[in-house]
């Protein structure tokens, strides 16, 4: 039996709270508001600690650091956001990949990444837009 501890407890709960897979810095960020003393270190720990109990489990996307999630989840996506580089969850499935396979192949699983700007990052003017719009009101 492992004995619970207020950093474990932290990191569970920015978990939870999010709603969506972070990075170690982002937990790390909301987790300081419970332990302001957690570190770095603490945290990678934990994590491990949590993925080797199976609560939580990590989400790796190509070319990126690995961002962790609560375990549990039903079958789900992921869509990356290209500007602010958080990652979400994506409720919905394609179904049935194994149509999509070459003749003769057999899928055994399948995931999906979406790219593009969430809807924060889509509401905000682009960059050029902002620069230009800051400069005529200077």
């Amino acid at each position: 039996m492992e004995r619970a501890s207020r950093q474990r407890d932290a990191i569970r709960q920015a978990l939870e709270a999010a709603g969506r897979p972070l990075l170690p810095g982002e937990i790390l960020a909301a987790a300081q508001r419970e332990v302001p003393a957690l570190g770095m270190a603490t945290v990678y720990r934990n994590l491990k600690q949590l993925a080797d109990a199976g609560e939580i489990q990590s989400v790796e996307l190509p070319g990126e650091a690995p961002r962790f999630e609560v375990a549990g989840h039903h079958h789900h996506h992921h869509f990356s956001c290209s500007v602010c580089q958080r990652v979400f969850d994506v409720h919905a499935c394609p179904g049935d990949m194994q149509k999509l396979a070459p003749a003769g192949f057999m899928v055994e699983r399948h995931e999906l990444t979406l790219y593009g700007r969430c809807g924060d990052c889509s509401a905000a003017p682009p960059r050029r837009a902002r620069r230009a719009a800051a400069k005529t009101s200077a």
